[in-house]
């Protein structure tokens, strides 16, 4: 009898009225501070911002807070690449950042695998909030890899919070990098762990945090990226959904399975938004559970003050990253822009593609412009200007391919790159142009062309018939039936952007077993070794391929240079 009374008087009273204030971050990349190291200035949105913003909420007490992640935070700056890789030994800056802010969980991006096990083991143990990702699973015992799900309990409420990453992750990254693990389906994973989690914990409320795209409502595939909405409508539980890695702002409501609504926000990317969810639970004695009312709103991060408390607890380690990116590596001879490269060949890409080659010793270079529209001026040259030069964190590959297999690499690539041509005036590049401006409507990081060989692209021929390969550029015949060393990086060796698997009709086996050398590091970190070495790099563009019909190729290109970049 005592003992009765002792766990009756030490169970949680579930409060009767309970207001809630849910707010969650996504795709952050690095936007730790308000300060561009890479373009040297000032930013508008940050996590210095956010934290202001959550701190006032917190003062106020009118509400609990619960604040989350929901991945890809550790790519994309160089204060995150500092702590990824050259400054390995301390407690890694994100670790620092997010404990600082008092997050109550996040989860797992594929960006956060990206820097691998050594980067992200280490963080799971210094991060003070649990990282998440019920999906990614242990292959020596089916477990989860990373925690599946936490609950956090407010006025003895309890909150459930499960996390899932995409399940695309083995189509951009080398095995070695999430190496023990696999990545189940996202409805196939939540149905298990919502049981579980229904059975075990009772919960009173369930976000799910998806580092997953919206996706398309009616479709279902065994590694859908995207697969945040499928989730909410075929997987009963949940209230709501924090989605990201699609890097859009969405608010939007769905009904599942059991005519229950369920919300799904997506504050963006970079810090541009915050996710708020305001909610209000007050208990029905007759139904036994809450009735819940949401309020989502997205919150502009622009309009935030930068909190002065931790502008000031982290400026010394922005000042230890901010030297590292103005060291000198080298120096460049000229100017080079990505805004030539969206048209032809290029002194930007050629410098990417003969840097491959040469690291590589490869015969034949693959190589696309990561950003739209990044310049590096002549003269002195910073390691901040390496994350112009090559934005992502890829590893070098080299590739046996056949000759037959690299035509059809190309003839994809270009498939959506330019569109076929009847005269000069009709559209060459994919541009969506609107009230807003002109933008690309195809993704100009799968531009990808060719260095070690000469050849054409004719635009005026359709999907197939495009690309005509006269020789190799050293003068040799080139041979469709000859297998060929070719550099390329791990995102695209790996099946990335479909060239080698629809382009080139790879198996993903096949891509496996075609692979003949990786790097052990970023490619980026190749690069500045190269040239460090160099000193002083002359950058030429040899046009080892040309687009034709030459005259259409030059009017579209002007036109649409102007609608895209403005007049010179």
């Amino acid at each position: 009898m005592i003992i009765m009374l002792i766990v009756s008087a030490c169970a949680p009273k579930k409060a009767e009225q309970l207001q809630l204030k849910i707010y969650g971050t996504s795709d952050v990349h690095g936007a730790l501070f308000p300060y561009d190291l890479v373009n040297d200035r000032e930013t508008e949105t940050s996590l210095a911002q956010v934290h202001q913003y959550v701190s006032k909420q917190r003062e106020k007490k009118d509400a609990e807070v619960i604040l989350l992640d929901n991945g890809d935070i550790l790519q994309g700056d160089p204060l995150v690449y500092y702590s990824n890789f050259e400054k390995t030994e301390t407690k890694h800056i994100c670790a620092d950042v997010m404990n600082f802010m008092q997050y109550d969980a996040g989860t797992v991006g594929n960006h956060d695998i990206e820097p691998g096990h050594e980067v992200y083991d280490k963080l799971v143990k210094e991060f003070a909030f649990p990282w998440l990702a019920a999906n990614a699973v242990r292959n020596s015992d089916g477990n989860p890899y990373f925690q599946p799900y936490t609950i956090i309990e407010k006025q003895g409420v309890k909150i459930a919070v499960m996390g899932l990453i995409t399940p695309a992750i083995p189509k951009w990254l080398p095995e070695k990098i999430w190496s023990g693990m696999h990545f189940e389906p996202m409805v196939k994973s939540a149905k298990k762990w919502m049981e579980i989690i229904q059975e075990k914990e009772q919960p009173d409320f369930v976000i799910g945090l998806f580092h997953s795209g919206a996706g398309r409502e009616d479709e279902y595939e065994f590694s859908h990226e995207n697969g945040s909405i499928l989730v909410a409508k075929q997987v009963p539980g949940f209230d709501m959904v924090i989605c990201g890695h699609d890097h859009h702002e969405q608010i939007s409501w769905f009904e599942n399975t059991e005519k229950e609504k369920v919300l799904v926000i997506n504050p963006k990317s970079r810090a541009k938004y915050l996710a708020e969810v305001a909610v209000e639970l007050s208990w029905n004695s007759e139904k036994n559970t809450y009735d819940k009312k949401l309020k989502p709103k997205l919150v502009k991060i622009a309009n935030i003050e930068k909190s002065k408390e931790y502008v000031d607890h982290f400026t010394p380690k922005f000042k230890e990253v901010e030297a590292y990116v103005s060291r000198e590596v080298g120096s460049f001879k000229k100017s080079i822009s990505t805004k030539d490269a969206m048209f032809g060949d290029s002194p930007f890409i050629d410098l990417i593609q003969n840097i491959q080659m040469d690291l590589a010793d490869a015969e034949i270079s693959f190589a696309a412009p990561l950003s739209f529209n990044a310049s590096i001026d002549s003269g002195e040259l910073q390691v901040r200007d390496l994350f112009k030069l090559y934005r992502f964190e890829n590893l070098l590959y080299t590739m046996n391919l056949t000759g037959k297999e690299i035509k059809d690499f190309l003839e994809f690539s270009y498939r959506d790159w330019f569109q076929q041509m009847n005269s000069a005036n009709d559209p060459m590049l994919y541009i969506s142009t609107t009230d807003h401006g002109s933008r690309l409507t195809t993704m100009f990081f799968n531009y990808d062309s060719a260095e070690g060989i000469d050849y054409t692209v004719d635009i005026s021929k359709p999907y197939g018939e495009r690309i005509t390969i006269s020789g190799m550029s050293s003068g040799e015949k080139f041979d469709e039936n000859k297998t060929y060393r070719v550099a390329l990086n791990s995102y695209r060796g790996n099946g990335g952007g479909n060239h080698l698997t629809e382009g080139a009709g790879l198996t993903k086996e096949e891509l496996s077993s075609r692979l003949v050398n990786s790097t052990t590091k970023d490619l980026r970190y190749y690069l500045m070794k190269w040239i460090e070495e160099k000193g002083n790099v002359d950058i030429e563009c040899d046009n080892n391929w040309k687009v034709v019909p030459a005259k259409w190729h030059a009017t579209a290109s002007k036109k649409e240079y102007e609608l895209l970049y403005g007049a010179n």
